[in-house]
């Protein structure tokens, strides 16, 4: 907690808005999508499916792969006690709503299905996308698998696994976006980096998850600022967003949202 905090206040000391921001590219996402204030139809879908999720008080058994809740230690945790503490805040699963919509990704890959909060706001905003979502815990995986048929919400292939043992099978594809919200360590943060490196094109975006988590996701994030490939990165705090385009010259931003 103590280097978050400290994270933070640096943060504050570096960050501005879109006053300064030279890029014509990263002028327009942060004008257009990041400080977008309309008040869309679908910001009602995305609260009313965490809302549902809050008042189920199921226990279920977690079987956690990542770096683990830093609130919630037992592994019998109910529904709503995994909403309120690891599930999408409505103002990220907002912004990953008006962001899928922005770019209108069309082949999405995210790591940490969790309860579904982001997954369901990235279908509203690209409903044609094609999905795939990787969830570690079977039993938080089938819960689910379950809400999302129920809900009707197609093109979304939800796989249960160690996240190093599926990628290995999804090298192959392209991604427009790739999401990274599971294991929240260094090493395994960098090696799915590198592993998906094989699968970006030119526009490809990832966005990193609570980036200054621990000192080691910051070390994490400073390495992939510096990857080679990598040109123009944008820190909001609470996510990383990485991009590849050659057109850009390498630069990096920190923004407040």
């Amino acid at each position: 907690m103590t280097h978050q905090i400290k994270s933070y206040l640096k943060f504050l000391l570096k960050s501005s808005n879109e006053h300064g921001v030279h890029s014509p590219f990263v002028y327009n996402l942060v004008t257009k999508c990041f400080y977008d204030h309309s008040t869309y139809e679908a910001y009602k879908n995305i609260e009313t499916y965490k809302e549902n999720l809050l008042q189920i008080k199921t226990k279920i058994t977690v079987t956690d792969l990542g770096a683990g809740s830093t609130v919630i230690k037992e592994n019998q945790r109910n529904i709503s006690e995994i909403t309120k503490n690891a599930g999408s805040t409505n103002k990220r699963a907002k912004l990953l709503y008006r962001l899928s919509s922005y770019f209108n990704f069309e082949t999405i890959l995210e790591l940490g299905t969790s309860l579904g909060i982001a997954t369901h706001a990235m279908r509203l905003g690209a409903p044609n996308s094609k999905i795939t979502t990787i969830e570690g815990c079977p039993v938080i995986s089938e819960y689910t698998r379950t809400n999302f048929e129920r809900l009707q919400l197609e093109n979304i292939n939800l796989k249960t696994g160690d996240f190093k043992d599926i990628l290995r099978k999804e090298t192959s594809n392209k991604y427009d976006l790739v999401f990274f919200d599971g294991n929240h360590q260094k090493e395994a943060t960098l090696h799915y980096f590198e592993t998906l490196l094989n699968t970006v094109h030119n526009d490809s975006v990832f966005i990193f998850d609570d980036i200054y988590w621990s000192e080691g996701m910051t070390q994490a994030w400073e390495t992939i600022k510096q990857h080679p490939r990598v040109t123009v990165t944008i820190d909001t705090f609470f996510w990383g967003f990485v991009f590849f385009r050659k057109e850009q010259v390498k630069e990096h931003f920190t923004i407040r949202i």
